[in-house]
């Protein structure tokens, strides 16, 4: 399998499962066991879930790499109080790829026989476009509440809250959401790609990765857009790095991380300075954070440790949550959440669910795309910051 993208291939064309950057991914196919998750103990919930399945699992991983073997794709809504549920979907087949090699990893009950689903590429189906309109927020109401979310922090009830809007639309019966994934995937090849349950985006923010004990994560907030020719870019890229103001919302949230990370490592370092980070439409700010375990937390367990970060809550946490609730007139359902897979070992590789839109059975489709308030916040600059995040969907589908 050279070319990564036929991963994309041997997906579903209307339940896809992935997981994938530049040339590494994971590929599921068919469902095996599902579980679902809500309010506020869904996150720890499915790591005790998680623990008894493997513990009555027969498992037969000869490769023992990360993506091998028994594992579960995973989307949990973003607030306690969503209607939307939290998911674990153990496939039937997976195909990993990393560095060239390729593995399958089938899964079936005790006492069935193994899936004998062929491993068919099977090509994209026609071509679709649809329009994504203002939702339950339109601009001008966005502007309104950027306003008074300023207001807030003005008043010291919070440093931080994000706020966001929706774009809604109708995806046409029986169409392929491979062709939208495809699209995410080549044109965002640094971010990762991801499809479970309907929920579709390309993250460029790693919430947390356990591998063998160590664990990394990378914080973005803060963010400018592209310039239009090299010296643009340069001048724009030196903007971002040198705001206060987006300096300050970064900060907040590797705080945030710190914090949370911290009571289960023995060791966490961090980029000296924040980075700049470059995207084909925007520029973020960037830390990196390294650390080792020390009370054997899995994947699962370290996010319910760490969601919500203030990058897409803000500080403190629960003011900024119910702000969040009073100034937002929708359920961010799984935006904004953890998506990703943990394995039968609890390592695991799980992204803030951003730049990304939710596809309900029915064909129904909402977009969500949300930044940082702080005191220095304008909400016209913000209200065009949300339309450079929702850029990579709307071009996806549209």
């Amino acid at each position: 399998m050279a070319d990564i993208r036929q991963l994309i291939l041997l997906l579903d064309r209307r339940t896809p499962l992935l997981w994938m950057r530049r040339n590494q991914g994971l590929a599921g196919i068919g469902c095996a066991l599902r579980l679902e998750f809500s309010g506020p103990t869904r996150m720890t919930d499915a790591a005790a879930a998680w623990k008894q399945v493997v513990a009555l699992a027969t498992v037969t991983d000869p490769l023992a790499r990360a993506g091998s073997g028994l594992l579960a794709f995973g989307a949990f809504a973003f607030d306690e109080t969503s209607a939307e549920t939290s998911v674990l979907i153990v496939p039937e087949i997976i195909v990993g790829r990393e560095d060239g090699h390729c593995w399958v990893t089938r899964i079936w009950e005790t006492g069935q026989s193994a899936p004998e689903n062929p491993l068919t590429l099977h090509p994209l189906g026609d071509e679709y476009r649809i329009a994504l309109l203002p939702g339950t927020l339109p601009p001008e109401d966005f502007r309104i509440a950027v306003s008074a979310g300023v207001s807030q922090i003005h008043s010291q009830r919070i440093n931080k809250v994000v706020l966001a809007r929706d774009l809604v639309g109708r995806v046409p019966a029986e169409s392929d959401l491979r062709r939208a994934i495809t699209k995410l995937a080549l044109g965002y090849p640094d971010c990762w790609t991801y499809a479970v349950d309907g929920l579709i985006g390309s993250s460029p923010e790693t919430l947390i990765r356990a591998d063998h004990g160590s664990v990394n994560a990378r914080v973005l907030a803060g963010t400018i857009s592209r310039g239009a020719d090299a010296e643009e870019d340069r001048e724009a890229a030196l903007a971002l790095a040198t705001s206060s103001k987006d300096g300050d919302e970064h900060e907040f949230a590797v705080q945030s991380v710190l914090k949370s990370l911290r009571p289960h490592t023995s060791a966490l370092a961090t980029s000296e300075i924040p980075f700049t980070v470059k995207l084909p439409n925007l520029w973020h700010l960037a830390t990196d954070l390294e650390g080792t375990l020390s009370d054997g937390s899995t994947s699962l367990d370290l996010i319910a440790a760490l969601h919500p970060t203030a990058a897409v809550a803000g500080t403190p946490t629960d003011a900024a949550l119910a702000l969040i609730r009073e100034l937002e007139p929708f359920d961010r359902g799984r935006y904004a959440g953890p998506v990703g897979w943990v394995g039968a070992d609890g390592d695991g590789e799980w992204a803030i669910a951003l730049r990304c839109a939710q596809v309900i059975p029915a064909g129904g489709i909402t977009a969500y795309a949300g930044c940082g308030i702080v005191l220095d916040s304008d909400p016209d600059r913000e209200l065009a910051e949300t339309k450079m995040k929702f850029r990579p969907i709307v071009e996806a589908f549209g």
